[in-house]
């Protein structure tokens, strides 16, 4: 690291326009957010009509979702290696780059082959972005507005998930699948603009040795603070995390932390969310809707509601805490995958019976966005010390991408193998296990400090007494 002085601090910007700025980069990296999002979700309309053209098997139609989470895991372990070596910013700039080409490749498929191999590709980018666009955001967004901004992320992949089905519905009637999926090749594009203006991460230019720009960028970003000592304390916590390994996550005292965290990543998706979001149309057809347009208009009202449970969450999770906030989310999942089953299990359905099960996807749907999707990610970064904090983010992500590449793969053939009311059965059963395991491993740390929520899993899941418990620390995590 450079040991290059800081004493001459350049002229800090007007800090009405500072502000302007940090909010800028907040806003730039949660636009890749609904890109993300909108990804998600467009491939549940497009399959509908494409596994017609294509003459696809359930398999087939499986593949086609499961290998994009290959991809994704691909991008996700190179990630945090591309942001570190080439920065966040040229990170950003190649997922979006990458993004809008692939996303009109894939709306160009002359056949299925074709489209998986560029699927394939579009995962890596996408898996880039899920390490990328956070980092970014939480690195060079100011203290005061951090936490919010990262939220507005998750925000805005729900976001753009909603957006993804009112686009569906709109070309249903058509059937025009490569639109849908190659709509966001435009705003991938635009979004490569802004990117190009702002300059990277102060964290990364301290990283690099650059500490006067990183200096500059502080003072660009954040008025609020001194911009010399902070970069100073950056550098200090930068020096403070290195060393951490992989192997060190199964050692004590951090292995009780890292079986949490990986197990929360696990059940996180293999309850089944991107069941839904990923084969909705083909799930409201088997309740009874029936006509493209009403089962595409559907999954918009659900992803609506998740929205709505989202920001919720956001507005609660520090006043009635972490556990009681996931615990309630898991509960209800698991009431409404009950509810599916049996469902699906009375035979022909219509009238009530039929909204009754939309009404549970609806819930189901918005329980996870509550719960799992709120509180993923932060009890990831809360649950090892710094040294450790992105290796335990990483291997939780890989969890979480092996149990998405299960259902996007095999959820489709299970419908047509043991039918839905099997199906939701087996889903209910792991949202069980889920809730069970929450509520025996999950801690409540609302109002603590990072040192004592570290305390607590070297104390062996307990909390230290007041007396044996280290005094807080105020960590940088720009």
């Amino acid at each position: 690291m450079s040991t290059a002085t800081l004493s001459e601090t350049p002229p800090p910007p007007p800090p009405g326009k500072a502000r302007r700025t940090g909010r800028l980069f907040a806003l730039t990296g949660a636009f890749v957010g609904v890109i993300y999002g909108y990804d998600s979700g467009s491939i549940s309309g497009a399959l509908v009509f494409l596994s017609r053209d294509f003459h696809l098997t359930e398999a087939e139609k499986g593949l086609v979702n499961s290998i994009l989470v290959g991809g994704c895991i691909v991008g996700a372990l190179l990630g945090g290696k591309l942001a570190d070596a080439f920065g966040r910013k040229a990170a950003m700039l190649i997922v979006a780059g990458s993004y809008a080409l692939f996303v009109t490749l894939s709306a160009l498929a002359p056949n299925v082959v074709v489209l998986n191999a560029v699927r394939f590709l579009l995962g890596v980018a996408i898996g880039i972005s899920i390490v990328a666009a956070p980092l970014y955001i939480a690195e060079s967004t100011p203290a005061r507005i951090r936490g919010a901004s990262v939220a507005a992320y998750q925000v805005a992949t729900v976001t753009g998930i909603v957006i993804t089905y009112f686009v569906n519905w709109g070309l249903a009637d058509g059937g025009h699948w490569r639109w849908m999926l190659g709509a966001s090749a435009i705003p991938a594009a635009l979004v490569m603009i802004p990117l190009f203006r702002l300059p990277d991460t102060p964290r990364w230019y301290v990283l690099k040795g650059r500490t006067e720009r990183a200096v500059e960028v502080m003072a660009m970003t954040d008025p609020d603070v001194e911009a010399r000592t902070e970069v100073a304390a950056l550098s200090a916590a930068l020096a403070a995390e290195s060393g951490g390994t992989a192997r060190s996550l199964l050692r004590k005292p951090y292995v009780r932390a890292t079986v949490f965290v990986v197990g929360l990543g696990f059940f996180c998706q293999i309850t089944g969310i991107n069941a839904v979001t990923y084969y909705s149309p083909q799930i409201f057809a088997q309740m009874g809707f029936t006509g493209d347009g009403l089962n595409f208009l559907l999954p918009s009202f659900v992803q609506l509601a998740s929205l709505a449970a989202t920001v919720l969450a956001i507005l609660i999770i520090d006043r009635l805490g972490r556990r009681v906030v996931l615990l309630t989310g898991i509960g209800t999942m698991v009431v409404m995958l009950a509810v599916l089953t049996v469902v699906f299990g009375v035979g022909e359905m219509h009238g009530t019976t039929t909204w009754v099960g939309f009404g549970a996807i609806l819930m189901f749907t918005a329980a996870f966005n509550f719960g799992f999707g709120s509180l993923i990610w932060v009890y990831a970064s809360e649950a090892f010390p710094a040294q450790l904090r992105s290796t335990g983010a990483s291997v939780m992500l890989t969890a979480d991408l092996v149990a998405n590449l299960l259902i996007a793969q095999f959820f489709p053939s299970l419908m047509s193998w043991i039918g839905a009311s099997w199906t939701f059965a087996g889903l209910s059963v792991l949202a069980l296990g889920a809730l069970v395991f929450a509520s025996f491993t999950a801690p409540e740390t609302k109002g603590r400090h990072l040192e004592e929520i570290q305390s607590y899993w070297s104390n062996g899941g307990r909390w230290p007494t007041p007396t044996s418990a280290p005094a807080p620390a105020t960590e940088v995590v720009r």
